[in-house]
Parts: structure tokens; C-alpha cells; sequence
């Protein structure tokens, strides 16, 4: 006999739909205030939320964008193994970057089945980063492991409590082999908590509505999740869209690594195919599947409706491919621990893919890595192990109409936070000596970057140790329409004797009692003609100190008067950059291919080149970027300097203007030969 279908009236549906939003946020909130790491009540870098029966996601309470998605693996590689061997109580813990919704070994998942008078109704999930997992290094990631054994303890996806029961010998199993054995489980702790808080609201709502009624709002719950994405699908252009971009290197070899998508938007679906990119590294940069697939799920979001709640519904339309093996794909035992710095690529390539065509949606590049930071040692009023772990914030790009912002987490860590500068003097061995906007050259535009940051840790202990993972350091944030690209992320550790070493990735790097290691992140890309920017609001940017008034000059063409803080825009600076530019159509501008001099953007030549006057980059480095010969390169470089040259022409100004210029141009022009001889091809 047929099952009557269940009506339900809207009005019950939407306080059931809202319930079960507000359950994530409680399970959030409570993991916060339990935990015992800052890296989860400070930073919030955890996610929590509730599956159907199946492992479809329901709702999530994010801190973590990057774990859009985890949780659902998570859920349903319990189902696999387990199967009818689940009963009120148990709960279930994985950490497996391979499978099961794992991304590296400090990303711990818990899970929880919900029962209701002994019927499976729902799951319960939590996934936090623990401070320490064991492995080689203090904070357990590192930048040079080769293997994941390295890289801490395993759970494969194991029961950890049983019928309400804790399962005691794993706690002294984890107790044995990490490094901060209280805080580690006082986080796991914290983690059940919340399971069996949203395991108490889901019977309560059953309770309360009737178990029919509730898996009825479920499934209209995600039927309404891919309506409106369906709707906003149709506003996305359809076509096919490609995009290229190296990662910098993987902490062993030294790169560049290749990493491609071909994105395939038709009436009904959302195709990202990463067919092409490179093997699995032998560095821990690569990532699981489920890195990968959270990573598209973060954007495919942003390009549809970020508002609604996220569930299993609005990523119906969507479909990753990739083969597997891949740096974005990879498998046991390959190294993990740095893994974001390929999973992020999987959201930057889509988002450089379709921001041509979709630029009220999309921001030009960001400074994209998490930039994660380990500082150990020996706390000098305690002499015990201090381990800070944080990420870092920086220059997001520029948008049609507004300036990008200044000072925030990449789009995987979304709404974290860095640890407060009290919290870290008081609890490590550390003083913050600075921590301050960094207007390095780069992000210029009609609309510019936002700025990244200084963070200067003086260490206050006799000795400690220094991790950090600073991607985008050699290939740098993109921009639009002759906007600037952004500037490098790098990390420069000075010491006692006055020297200093700058570092895209390090592990371990020792620093005695008073010597600073700085964290410094990028400037995002710019959007449009640095020229077109209008004086008042260069002169806003200096008076703001976003840029200096050496920076007006050389980027924007604007000289300001150091006693007035007025501006003016000197004409033969705009002619010469003119001059430069090839002649446009009405044809939207083609995506960036690095394949062959004849396919690349005239405006990324412009800021190749002006990298390289500046010092910022090389020409060999420029060419392998590019996918073309030094030769190449250093044409360019030629072919600028004599349209400057014949824009500053007796006719075209002043006398004076005239003089200075051209001695401005001989000293780029001796500049760039020095580069030529130093800089081996």
C-alpha cells in the first residue's frame, strides 16, 4: 500500500527549516565556548552542522568555508562502514585526508548518529582543527614532510564512543601521541558536546512537530536550497571558461606546479573539470578529493546565491571532475599537511575562470593562501610547551565599483579570526611587536587591492621555532582590465646581528630570545586603469597612508605636493603608458592562457614588466610564468622603454618635464640591463 504523502503548511515548514538552522548555530556557538585551543574559540577554525539519514548535508554552521562539503563525506564514510552497526550514543572519529571528508590529520571529525524511538533519522557532525595531532613537528603540520606517517596520528574512521561510552584505551592512545594531550581531547570533548546537544534539539523537534513532519521539512529544506540555486544558475552566462595558474612550489621540490579547470556552465549544471593538473607532489601541499570539492562548493556559493543557507540541495547542479593521483586528488600516503595551498587554487582558478564575464560578483585574485603560522618552545614564565597556530589575513582584489578590502582571511578560511594580540603576549612566548597594513607596491587600479598585513613576532623565549606556509609568494594575485596584479606573501625572519632571511616556505626555522619573524601578506589584485583613478582619490590613499606618495607617482601618475597633499596628474606618465596599450574593441577582453607570447594580455605584460623594473621579480621568472623564452621577456622590456621614450618627445611637454623624464627612463633603462646581467636565464 502506497504511503500517503505528508502535507505540511508553509508556515510549520519554515519554522522547522529555521529550527534546524538555529541547531548548527548552537552546536557552533557550544563548541566555541568548551574548547580548550584558541585556534578553535579564538580563530574558529571548525565546522559543525546535521545530515539526513543519507549524509546529505542539512545545515552548517561555518566558521571554516573551506569545509563546505566535509562534513557530508564524513557522514556518508560512516554510513559505508558501518552501516546497520550503528546505535544511540556511538560516536564515530576520522581524520583521513584521503577519504571520508577529510582534508589533513589536524582536521578532526567527529560524528553522531541521531535515532528516534530506535529509527535513524539524522546525523550529527563536527569537524575542528586540533592544535596537535603528533608527527614530526610541533603543531603536527609542517612544510617538509614526506609522507603522511609524518604528519600525526590516524584515525580511520573508528568508533570513539560506543553506546554513550567512551572507548577508553583510544583516549590513552591519543593521550601517548600528541604533544598537548589535555588540550587535544579537551577539544575532542568539546566537539561530543555539541553532538549530543544537536542529537537533544533534533529529538526535541521530532518530539515536538512529529518525526514525519520534520524528514518532510528536511527534504523541502533542500528542494528549496537548489530552486533558488537553479534560479540564479540561469544568470551565470553559458559557455565554456578555462583558467591556468602555478602553485609556487610544494616545500621539497621547487615548482612550479600546474593546475587547470575548464568550467562548463549549461541550462542545468555547473561543470568544473581539473583534467590536466599536475600529479600528486612529493611535498605536503596536495589535497583530497574532498579538499577539492569543498573548494568549488565555496565558489559555485558565491557565484549563486551565498545568502540562503548552504545544504545538500544547492550543490545538486554542481560536478567536480578530476582524475585521481592528482596534487588536488591525491592518495595515501601521499603528504597532506599544507594542503590548502592546492585547495584554494580550486577556488581561485573558477573564480579567475569566470570573473571576466561575471565581474559584479567576482573580486580580482586575493592573496589566497591561508598563510598558516606554527610558533613553539618553552614559555618563559612557565617553562612549558606553548604551540600558537594561526592563519593570517590580507588583500583581497579589487571589484567593479569599490576598492577590495583590506586586512581579511582567504576565501578558505572565511569568517575566522587572527588570535588577539593580548591572547598571543599572554599565553605564548611572543610579543607582537607590529601589526600594521603593508602597502607594497602592487594592486594599482582604477579600482586598487586591499592591503595586506605586518604581524611581527618577537619571540620572549629563550628559543623558538618557526613553520609557516606562505603561498602565493612567486605568483601573484591577478587583476582585470589593466589593473595591477597584487603583491607576494612571504614570511622574513630577522636576527640579533642584523641580518634577515625572507621565505616563501620554511619549517622549524630557529629564532633565539628577542629576534622577529614577520608574516607578511599581499595586496590584491587592481580592477582597471591605475590612470583612471581620480586624483581626489589618490590623494585620499596617501592622506590614508594605503599608499605612500612615491607610490602615487610611479603607479598612478599623480605627484603630490608634501605640503598641501594636493595631487596632479603629470600628462606624459598617462601618454607614456598610452602609448604602450594596444588599440581595443568593443570584445570583452579574452581569459588569460599562458601558452605562447601571443595569447597574453598586453596589461600583464605592462605589470610583468614593471615587476621587474622594481625589482619585485625576475625575467627568468617572468618567462617561465608566461610559458614563453627570456628572449621574449627582455623584448618587452625593450619595446616599453621606447614607447616611453617616444612619449616624452620634445613636442609632448615642458622643458623640464621633458629632462626629467628622460633621465627617469636611462635609469630604468641601466636598471633593467643590471637585472640582464645578474639574474642568470
Amino acid at each position: 500500500m502506497a504511503t500517503k504523502p505528508i502535507k505540511v503548511d508553509p508556515f510549520t515548514l519554515e519554522i522547522i527549516k529555521e529550527s534546524l538552522i538555529a541547531i548548527g548555530d548552537e552546536m557552533f556557538i557550544a563548541t566555541q565556548r568548551t574548547s580548550m585551543s584558541t585556534i578553535i574559540y579564538e580563530v574558529l577554525d571548525y565546522a559543525s552542522g546535521l545530515t539526513d539519514a543519507h549524509g546529505n548535508l542539512i545545515v552548517q554552521g561555518n566558521g571554516v568555508t573551506g569545509f563546505l562539503g566535509t562534513l557530508t563525506y564524513a557522514v556518508r564514510s560512516v554510513i559505508d562502514k558501518f552501516g546497520a552497526d550503528l546505535h544511540p550514543g556511538d560516536i564515530v572519529i576520522t581524520n583521513d585526508p584521503y577519504s571520508g571528508g577529510g582534508t589533513h590529520l589536524s582536521d578532526v571529525t567527529l560524528v553522531m548518529p541521531i535515532f528516534h524511538k530506535g529509527r535513524l533519522v539524522a546525523f550529527a557532525a563536527n569537524k575542528a582543527h586540533w592544535t596537535e595531532v603528533g608527527g614530526m613537528a610541533p603543531g603536527s603540520w609542517t612544510t617538509d614532510s614526506t609522507d603522511v606517517w609524518q604528519e600525526g596520528i590516524q584515525f580511520p574512521c573508528i568508533k570513539l564512543y560506543i553506546k554513550g561510552e567512551v572507548v577508553p584505551g583510544l583516549i590513552d592512545l591519543i593521550r601517548a601521541n600528541v604533544r598537548t594531550p589535555d588540550m587535544s581531547i579537551g577539544d575532542m570533548n568539546a566537539q561530543a558536546a555539541s553532538l549530543r546537544l544537536a542529537e537533544l534539539r533534533y529529538i526535541e523537534l521530532c518530539e515536538r512537530y512529529g518525526v514525519e513532519t520534520v524528514l518532510h521539512g528536511v527534504e523541502s529544506l533542500l528542494d528549496y536550497g537548489e530552486e533558488l540555486t537553479r534560479q540564479a544558475l540561469k544568470r551565470i552566462p553559458r559557455g565554456v571558461y578555462e583558467a591556468v595558474d602555478y602553485v609556487d612550489d610544494d616545500g621539497i621540490d621547487p615548482g612550479p606546479f600546474e593546475m587547470r579547470v575548464k568550467v562548463t556552465v549549461t541550462d542545468d549544471e555547473f561543470i568544473c573539470d581539473f583534467t590536466g593538473t599536475h600529479a600528486q607532489v612529493a611535498g605536503p601541499i596536495n589535497s583530497g578529493r574532498t579538499g577539492l570539492e569543498s573548494a568549488v562548493r565555496v565558489l559555485f556559493k558565491a557565484l549563486t546565491d551565498p545568502q540562503i543557507p548552504a545544504n545538500e540541495g544547492c550543490f545538486r547542479p554542481l560536478r567536480v571532475i578530476c582524475p585521481d593521483g592528482t596534487m588536488a586528488t591525491a592518495s595515501r600516503p601521499a603528504p597532506t599537511s599544507t594542503y590548502w595551498e592546492v585547495m584554494e587554487f580550486g577556488a581561485d582558478l573558477v573564480w579567475k575562470a569566470l570573473a571576466p564575464y561575471v565581474p559584479e560578483r567576482l573580486t580580482m585574485g586575493h592573496f589566497l593562501s591561508v598563510c598558516g603560522t606554527v610558533i613553539s618552545g618553552k614559555h618563559p614564565d612557565t617553562g612549558e610547551l606553548f604551540i600558537l597556530v594561526e592563519p593570517q589575513v590580507g588583500g583581497w582584489g579589487a571589484a567593479v565599483g569599490r576598492d577590495g578590502e583590506n586586512a581579511m582571511f582567504c576565501i578558505g578560511d572565511g569568517e575566522t579570526y587572527v588570535i588577539p594580540v593580548e591572547v598571543c603576549e599572554t599565553r605564548y612566548g611572543v610579543m607582537v611587536d607590529q601589526f600594521a597594513l603593508n602597502n607594497a607596491d602592487g594592486g594599482a587600479g582604477r579600482y586598487r587591492g586591499g592591503r595586506g598585513v605586518f604581524r611581527d613576532y618577537r619571540i620572549t623565549a629563550d628559543e623558538a621555532i618557526v613553520t609557516g606556509t606562505f603561498g602565493r609568494h612567486k605568483f601573484l594575485p591577478w587583476g582585470m582590465k589593466n589593473g595591477q596584479q597584487g603583491s607576494r606573501n612571504y614570511m622574513e625572519m630577522f636576527h640579533a646581528d642584523g641580518s634577515s632571511k625572507v621565505f616563501g616556505k620554511v619549517a622549524r626555522y630557529k629564532l633565539k630570545r628577542g629576534e622577529v619573524a614577520r608574516m607578511a601578506t599581499g595586496t590584491g589584485g587592481g580592477y582597471g586603469d591605475p590612470m583612471a583613478r581620480p586624483v581626489e582619490e589618490v590623494e585620499r590613499d596617501v592622506r590614508n597612508e594605503y599608499i605612500s606618495a612615491d607610490q602615487a607617482e610611479r603607479e598612478y601618475g599623480v605627484l603630490i605636493d608634501p605640503r598641501t597633499g594636493r595631487g596632479e596628474r603629470r600628462r606624459s606618465v598617462l601618454n607614456a603608458r598610452s602609448s604602450f596599450a594596444p588599440t581595443t574593441s568593443g570584445a570583452r577582453e579574452a581569459a588569460y592562457e599562458p601558452r605562447g607570447s601571443g595569447s597574453i594580455r598586453q596589461s600583464d605584460k605592462v605589470d610583468a614588466i614593471l615587476s621587474i623594473i622594481r625589482g619585485e621579480t625576475s625575467a627568468s621568472a617572468v618567462a617561465l610564468r608566461f610559458g614563453v623564452e627570456r628572449a621574449t621577456v627582455d623584448g618587452w622590456i625593450s619595446q616599453f622603454i621606447q614607447a616611453g621614450e617616444g612619449a616624452i618627445s620634445p613636442t609632448s611637454g615642458g622643458a623640464n618635464e621633458v629632462s626629467e623624464l628622460r633621465a627617469m627612463l636611462r635609469q630604468l633603462s641601466e636598471e633593467v640591463s643590471t637585472l640582464r646581467r645578474s639574474i642568470k636565464p
